[in-house]
C-alpha cells in the first residue's frame, strides 16, 4: 500500500518507538527523500556530506541533526540561519517521539516508521458507497474503508479540493452500524469565526447578541450518527481547545450554558491541507491532531488516477439520468489530457455543462465537451490600453462575475450551497452577487 494512503495512531508522539524509523521530507523541493535513523546523529542540510541533503535555499548548510534513543529521538538545531520550527516554536534541542514534524525553511521533515504502519491487500471492489475507481490507489483506499467503516474509529481525511472528502465521510457512515442515525456535516472553513463554537456546540438563549432562542449544536444534532467536520485547519485556538475537550471527555456544553450533555457520535474530520504541517508551524494543536488522526486517509488527486476516468464519467452521467454507452474515443482522450485542478468536482461540472450543450445526444461519444466555462476567454481579455491598476481591476471584476454566475447556476440559485462550493461566507457571496447584478437588490 502506498505510504500516503494511510497512517495510524502508531505515528502518535505518545506511541512506542518502532525498531526502524526514518526521517522523511514530506513537503518542499525535496519531498520524498528519506534517511534511516539510528543511534548515530543524522545531519540535515544543503552541504555535501549531510545524510539528508536538501536543495531548499532557506535551509542552512548544516541545519539539524536527529538521532534515535531508547524511548524516542533527540533533535538539535545546529545554529541554522532560519531556525527549526517544532509545534510553532523555534527549537534548540528536544526529545521527541515518532510522528514529530519540523519546519526547515520551506521544507517539512517528519520522523516516521519505515515500511507501512498497517498493511492491507487492495480491495477487489470497484466502488465503496458513491466512490468509484479501479486504480490501485482507489482499491487500496476501499480496502482501508472496508476495515474502518464498521468501527467507531475517528478518521482524518486529507486531500485536495474536489477529491471527495465528504463523499468518503458519507460512505463510512452508510457502511457503519450508525447508518440509521443522522449524518451531520459542518464546513468550519465557511463559517464566520464567531459562529463556529455555536454551530459545533450549540448555545442557550441570550448567550450572545442575536441568540433569541436556544440552538442545538452539531454534536447534539448528530447524536447516534456521524459528525463530519470539514476544513478544520482554519479554526481558532479557542475552538481547537474546546473541540479537544469534547473529544476526550465525550461531553459538550453549549455556549453560555452550564449543563453538559453526553456526546454519542463518530467523528470524521477533513482538511485540504496536511494538518501535520500546521502542527509544525504552530497553527494547529498537536494533541488535537493526534486525537483526530487515529486513522488518516490521503485521497489521491484525479490526475494521479487517470485510469479511473472512463469509470467515473460513466458513473457521473448515469447519476444525471444519461446512459453514456461506451466511454472512449476523442472525448476520453480530451479528458485524459487535462490536469484536473478541481478534481472530481471539476469533472462533474464539465459533464453537466456538456449535457446542457448537447441536447439530443444519445451517447458519451456525441457529447460536446468543453474544458473551459463558456465565455471565459472573452470575459478575461486583458485591457493593455488601460493603466495597470485599472486593467487589473477589470480582470478581477470579470473573474468575479463569471465565477459567481457559474457557481450560482451549479447550485441551482441556492445561496447556501453556492457559498459552500465556493468556500466563502454566505453573506459575502450574496453581497458580491448583488454587486455584479446576479441577484436583485433588497428593497429599502
Amino acid at each position: 500500500m502506498s505510504e500516503t494512503a494511510l497512517s495510524t495512531q502508531q505515528d502518535s508522539p505518545g506511541g512506542p518507538t518502532p525498531r526502524r524509523c526514518q526521517l522523511v521530507v514530506i513537503d518542499g523541493p525535496d519531498a520524498g527523500r528519506a534517511v534511516a535513523l539510528g543511534s548515530q546523529p543524522v545531519r540535515v542540510g544543503t552541504r555535501e556530506g549531510c545524510a539528508l541533503r536538501l536543495s531548499d535555499p532557506r535551509v542552512s548548510g548544516e541545519h539539524l541533526e536527529v538521532w534515535a534513543e531508547e524511548t524516542g529521538f533527540g533533535v538539535r538545531d545546529l545554529g541554522s540561519r532560519n531556525g527549526t520550527l517544532y509545534e510553532g516554536s523555534r527549537l534548540g534541542e528536544a526529545r521527541v517521539r515518532v510522528g514529530a514534524t519540523f519546519k526547515l525553511g520551506r521544507s517539512f521533515v517528519r520522523i516516521q516508521a519505515q515500511g507501512q504502519p498497517w498493511e492491507v491487500t487492495p480491495s477487489q471492489a470497484r466502488r465503496f458507497g458513491e466512490l468509484v475507481g479501479e486504480s490501485l490507489a482507489m482499491r487500496e483506499l476501499f480496502a482501508v474503508l472496508e476495515h474502518v467503516a464498521p468501527t467507531d474509529t475517528t478518521v482524518l481525511v486529507q486531500g485536495e479540493t474536489g477529491t471527495g472528502k465528504e463523499v468518503v465521510a458519507r460512505a463510512l457512515h452508510e457502511a457503519s452500524a450508525r447508518r440509521k442515525g443522522p449524518f451531520v456535516a459542518v464546513d468550519c472553513g465557511a463559517l464566520p469565526e464567531g459562529l463556529v463554537e455555536s454551530e459545533l456546540f450549540g448555545h442557550v438563549k441570550g448567550a450572545f447578541t442575536g441568540a433569541l432562542a436556544a440552538r442545538a449544536g452539531a454534536f447534539a444534532r448528530a447524536r447516534g450518527g456521524t459528525l463530519f467536520l470539514d476544513e478544520l485547519a482554519g479554526i481558532s485556538p479557542v475552538v481547537q481547545a474546546r473541540l479537544l475537550r469534547v473529544l476526550e471527555e465525550r461531553r459538550v456544553r453549549p455556549v453560555g450554558g452550564d449543563a453538559e450533555q453526553a456526546v454519542d457520535v463518530r467523528v470524521v474530520a477533513a482538511s485540504r491541507v496536511d494538518l501535520s504541517l500546521a502542527v509544525a508551524e504552530g497553527t494547529f494543536r498537536s494533541d488535537l491532531y493526534y486525537r483526530l488522526a487515529v486513522v488518516t486517509l490521503a485521497l489521491p488527486a484525479l490526475r494521479q488516477r487517470r485510469e479511473d476516468l472512463a469509470l467515473l464519467v460513466a458513473e457521473l452521467l448515469r447519476r444525471r439520468g444519461f446512459e453514456p454507452g461506451a466511454v472512449r474515443g476523442p472525448g476520453l482522450e480530451l479528458l485524459s489530457g487535462h490536469d484536473w485542478p478541481g478534481n472530481v468536482r471539476e469533472l462533474r461540472n464539465v459533464l453537466e455543462r456538456s449535457l446542457v450543450l448537447s441536447p439530443g445526444a444519445g451517447s458519451f461519444e456525441r457529447l460536446r465537451l468543453s474544458l473551459q466555462p463558456q465565455g471565459t476567454g472573452a470575459e478575461l481579455t486583458l485591457r493593455t490600453d488601460l493603466p495597470f491598476a485599472e486593467a487589473k481591476q477589470a480582470v478581477v471584476e470579470s473573474f468575479e462575475r463569471h465565477y459567481l454566475r457559474d457557481v450560482l447556476a451549479r447550485a441551482g440559485g441556492n445561496l447556501s450551497e453556492a457559498a459552500r462550493q465556493a468556500g466563502v461566507d454566505r453573506k459575502h457571496l450574496r453581497a458580491l452577487a448583488r454587486r455584479h447584478g446576479l441577484l436583485p437588490e433588497e428593497p429599502e
